[in-house]
C-alpha cells in the first residue's frame, strides 16, 4: 500500500465517521404521513431560517460528509 492510498483510507475513515455521526445528531422527522399531505403550514413558515439552526447545520455537514465519502470513494477505485 502506497503513501497516497494510506492518506485516502484515512480522509475515507474519518469523512464515513463524520457522516455517521451527524446523521445520528439529527432530529427524526415529525411529520409523518401528515407532511406529505402538507399538513403542516406553520413549518413552512419557519423553515426559510433553518439554515441558521442546529438541524440546518447538521443537515448540511451530512451532505458535504455524504460527497466526501463518495467522491473519496471513487478515488480510491481509481487509486487501485
Amino acid at each position: 500500500m502506497s503513501t497516497v492510498q494510506m492518506i485516502f483510507n484515512i480522509l475515507m475513515v474519518l469523512a464515513s465517521i463524520v457522516l455517521i455521526v451527524s446523521v445520528l445528531m439529527q432530529k427524526g422527522g415529525e411529520g409523518g404521513m401528515g407532511a406529505i399531505m402538507g399538513g403542516s403550514g406553520a413549518e413552512s413558515f419557519l423553515g426559510r431560517n433553518k439554515a441558521k439552526t442546529m438541524q440546518g447545520r447538521l443537515a448540511l455537514l451530512t451532505k458535504v460528509s455524504a460527497g466526501a465519502f463518495v467522491l473519496l470513494a471513487l478515488v480510491m477505485i481509481f487509486l487501485n
